[in-house]
């Protein structure tokens, strides 16, 4: 009995999209404007991750504080100039201008300051003086000095942040399996604004670290949250939209952020703007309606009166139920009434089930190395951007450009031409366009280097964003969250690479393209094993995302995913026992029901013992006739 229940659940899921979510209203307007308000978080969430680029950006230019102690006592200076006198304090580096990092010291008996006499250099005794003429006037650099022999730092904060994040998609990636989509998302909202007040009063760097990696847990809590929820909240056709519509309002958070950086000047003001949004999101915590907990993880972990409850007021809120229906609620609970037990125990999951997968385990590792090259292989490109301008706006519109047409792309190719092609092809481009610039940038003018790394990084983001669709997709709902925070996780191991080589002084740029070029070529056969997602319903148990199949490169029709040798069709029969056990179970329950529309008159039964009366009365009308 308990197998036929199971299979009868498992026949439920499968038909989410085409039983339970059209009988709740399917994409109506409250699911369109749950999805609306899932955005917010992408926009709040992406001020706070490129808000670091901000706080980590080094100076144009700046160079050590001159100390007249250096200076012998009978010949200080009076009447120089300030290009003099720093002439005469700092050394000059040929091709970078003052040096950053030294002095002169001249010897106390010294008696001419002209350069001829002996002289040392010694590193700076009094700070920097800086001159910030892109973003902050003030940052993490420049507020506790980091340069010269503590420029380590910097890179050390970036691969912190992002330590923070790859914590947060596993961690609050799983939690959002166990405690829900919506538990997750408050957790994280309301941690992250928390923590995001606490940087603003960072009072050493050592704190300003450790507070910026807890806050990346945090954030990756809410992006992924956010993320999951709305795209089990629509129907296939719309899902792909739903997904790069947030992607957009994560563009317009990166297109917005350098004027606000300008016109806050100092990083704790930032720092504060920026947690505006995400202390915006706390209403969500109150209002239920406006993130509503996903209908479909309740039903997939069966937690059948909650599920109920929560189709009930999709179906009122979308307008499913209108006055002249008879009993429209009916249909939808005896959908699930037909198939679970009012006894029924929710039953959750982890990302350890695993290991007793095959399937499942192999899209998800594919798609973590497809997005740990998406990330990882844009700091190849946007340091040849940065050989061709030095100007830091420059290299920054233009990535946020090609994030923009990356998008555009995504959103005009993959409902038309599939997932698995668009991410095959995403990833041919960006290999060829990381071979070519390895083998011929020196053969090559300065025009094509620049064309081939802007096709490179518009690529290379459509591959890590295709990438992170792809995995929503094929992942079961029950380990959606701790599988796509595996996924998102490797992909934050890529964007901690690029922070590796500047720990390093880029001394590995090199090793790191030919690898990450390496890794795209091999990319392209691993994507070939992956199944086509287009148009089919989300995979609900694991046992669905089991029986997922990659299917032939070249389809001979497009309505079919797999070609077995010896294809026989039974006939189709006009009888469907679903329809028929649905009609049972809803005519039952009206039947129950003891304020009924309406009155069933019943016919009336002649009697059995005629009076006298009757029988002439009878008599007359047979005459009459």
């Amino acid at each position: 009995m308990s197998s036929a229940v199971s299979a009868a659940n498992l026949r439920l899921l499968t038909d989410y999209e085409t039983r339970i979510l059209p009988l709740a209203g399917g994409y109506g307007r409250y699911n369109r404007a749950a999805v609306a308000f899932s955005w917010f978080p992408a926009f709040a969430v992406t001020l706070n991750l490129f808000s670091d680029v901000f706080y980590t950006l080094i100076p144009d230019a700046y160079h050590c504080k001159p100390d007249p102690t250096l200076l012998p006592p009978a010949l200080l200076p009076s009447n120089l100039s300030r290009q003099d006198y720093l002439s005469l304090t700092i050394p000059w580096v040929n091709g970078s201008g003052l040096s950053h990092c030294q002095l002169f010291k001249y010897p106390a008996n010294a008696t001419d300051l002209s350069g001829r006499s002996p002289r040392e250099t010694v590193s700076c005794t009094r700070g920097w003086e800086y001159s910030c003429e892109v973003g902050l006037h003030s940052n993490f650099v420049t507020e506790w000095n980091l340069v010269c022999s503590d420029y380590w730092k910097i890179p050390l904060q970036h691969i912190c942040f992002m330590s923070g994040w790859i914590l947060g998609y596993i961690l609050l990636g799983s939690i959002c399996d166990w405690l829900g989509r919506r538990r997750g998302f408050l957790l994280s909202v309301g941690l992250s604004g928390l923590l995001g007040v606490a940087v603003c009063l960072s009072s050493s760097a050592v704190m300003f670290l450790l507070l910026r990696l807890a806050q990346g847990v945090t954030l990756a809590g809410v992006f992924i949250s956010a993320y999951i929820s709305r795209l089990e909240l629509c129907d296939p056709p719309h899902r792909l939209m739903v997904a790069m519509v947030g992607g957009f309002f994560a563009v317009s958070a990166e297109l917005l952020l350098p004027g606000v950086a300008i016109l806050c000047s100092d990083w704790p003001v930032l720092q504060a703007v920026v947690t505006v949004p995400l202390l915006l999101l706390l209403p969500y915590w109150c209002c239920a309606s406006v993130f509503p907990e996903s209908p479909r993880w309740l039903l997939a972990t069966e937690q059948i009166p909650q599920a109920k409850s929560s189709l009930q007021e999709f179906a009122a809120r979308n307008g499913v139920c209108q006055q002249d229906e008879l009993y429209p609620e009916e249909t939808l609970l005896s959908e699930i009434d037909s198939v679970y037990s009012e006894d029924c125990q929710p039953r959750f999951y982890s990302v350890l089930e695993l290991r007793r997968t095959r399937v499942i385990w192999k899209n998800c590792l594919i798609l973590s190395f497809t997005l740990f090259i998406g990330t990882g292989i844009q700091y190849c490109f946007t340091r040849n951007l940065h050989h061709h301008s030095s100007n830091f706006y420059f290299t920054y519109f233009l990535r946020v450009i090609t994030g923009a047409l990356a998008c555009i792309f995504i959103c005009l190719s993959v409902n038309h031409f599939g997932r698995r092609g668009m991410l095959l092809l995403s990833a041919i481009i960006t290999g060829l366009s990381s071979l070519l610039l390895l083998a011929l940038t020196q053969y090559l003018r300065g025009g094509l280097v620049l064309v081939l790394s802007v096709v490179g990084l518009l690529f290379s983001q459509a591959l890590a964003m295709l990438s992170a669709f792809f995995a929503s997709e094929v992942m079961p709902t029950v380990v959606r969250g701790g599988c796509l925070g595996l996924v998102l996780a490797a992909g934050c191991v890529g964007m901690a690479a690029s922070s590796l080589m500047e720990l390093q002084n880029n001394g590995g740029y090199f090793l790191h393209h030919v690898v990450f070029a390496s890794f795209a070529v091999l990319s392209v056969l691993c994507i070939m094993l992956l199944p086509e997602s287009k148009r089919k319903p989300l995979p609900d148990s694991l046992k669905e995302g089991e029986s997922q199949r990659r299917p032939p490169l070249f389809l001979s029709r497009p309505d079919r995913d797999h070609l077995p040798l010896l294809c026989t069709r039974p006939p189709k029969s006009e009888y469907n026992p679903d329809n028929y056990s649905r009609l049972v179970s809803a005519t039952r329950k009206m039947l129950t029901k003891d304020n009924l529309p309406y009155r069933i008159a019943a016919p009336a039964a002649s009697p059995l013992l005629f009076d006298s009366n009757t029988q002439e009365n009878e008599t007359q009308r047979e005459v009459l006739s």
